[in-house]
């Protein structure tokens, strides 16, 4: 590794430790609370079995409270849906099991992201892969994903934790920019694909309106609210201020323009659990993809997400103008 691409890298922000510090002491508390509890029992002569059975469902129990509460204010806050899109009872319990379960599995990888993410080695690339997280959480969301393209030996792909977790959607982007400079300086390509969950998709939004859009060959942004969503009335801090429908920062960031502007893809489900309106994931200068029986976070571990993606950065990375630096025109 060259001094400079080295010094690129180690100037890259990671600020996933808020999100995995957060996670695990809530955890480690809720934990050492019912350990306590089930401890005082047994010395009172109640059997062990019963706190030791019940463990997990404690640990299921905070993503379930948590889902109930957001599909409950996005179905209050939901769009009017077609038809043929409208679940029958036993669909919208898979619909919310998946959700739970898929918010159970992202906890532990959230907490220990460090060791399960890892970024490529350096390399000539033709367009490196970007993938930017939501709300409230870092790169270890991206976790399955990661696997799935490496099964197919996508690569390389970069992750990027951007933090403090409810600092502006600005500051994330200046992040997201850093991160960009140190890939081309890593690879020679002359811009990256971007692939956005949740608030990712404003950041690359944000990335795009303040520095060079011709550094992103295309843009995928997946469950994004880009005319905000009413679950960030919920929580408090400068992103989710940002979030809400309506505001001055969502007016300013504008419909994109410019011949550098890159080609977007916008996927979204009728039944996505924290944006509502859910239509506040489609808009009219990108591409978008519906879709439906998904909840918000499932979106991050669902195959035909997998296979719509992919096929982007195919189409991506077929354009002459991703070829690396490097290389000579052909």
């Amino acid at each position: 590794m060259s001094a400079a691409v080295g010094a690129a890298r180690a100037r890259r922000p990671d600020h996933g430790v808020w999100t995995a510090a957060s996670l695990a002491l809530a955890y480690l508390s809720l934990f050492a609370l019912y350990a306590a509890w089930a401890a005082a029992s047994i010395r009172n002569g109640a059997s062990p079995w019963p706190f030791v059975i019940a463990a997990p469902f404690v640990y299921l129990a905070v993503p379930l409270v948590f889902v109930s509460l957001w599909f409950l204010f996005s179905w209050a806050y939901r769009a009017p849906r077609p038809d043929e899109v409208r679940l029958g009872f036993a669909d919208a319990l898979e619909l919310f099991w998946q959700e739970v379960v898929t918010i159970a599995g992202n906890s532990p990888r959230m907490i220990f992201y460090r060791w399960l993410i890892r970024d490529p080695a350096p390399g000539d690339s033709s367009a490196p892969i970007l993938l930017l997280h939501g709300v409230l959480c870092n790169a270890g969301v991206w976790h399955p994903f990661l696997r799935w393209l490496a099964q197919r030996r996508v690569a390389p792909v970069y992750t990027l934790s951007y933090g403090p977790p409810l600092a502006s959607i600005d500051a994330f982007a200046e992040q997201m920019a850093k991160t960009i400079d140190a890939i081309r300086a890593e690879t020679g390509a002359p811009s990256v694909i971007v692939v956005a969950h949740s608030m990712g998709g404003l950041v690359a939004r944000a990335y795009l309106r303040r520095f060079d859009p011709s550094t992103v060959a295309r843009l995928v942004t997946i469950a994004t609210p880009h005319e905000g969503s009413m679950l960030a009335w919920l929580a408090l801090g400068r992103s989710m201020a940002q979030l809400r429908p309506n505001n001055r920062w969502l007016s300013e960031l504008g419909t994109p323009q410019g011949e550098n502007f890159p080609p977007m893809v916008s996927l979204w489900s009728w039944h996505d659990s924290m944006v509502a309106p859910q239509t506040s994931s489609r808009v009219d200068f990108a591409e978008n993809v519906e879709l439906s029986g998904i909840g918000h976070t499932s979106l991050l571990r669902e195959p035909e997400v997998f296979e719509r993606v992919l096929e982007e950065i195919r189409t991506a990375r077929a354009d002459p103008g991703c070829r690396p630096t490097s290389e000579s025109p052909a």
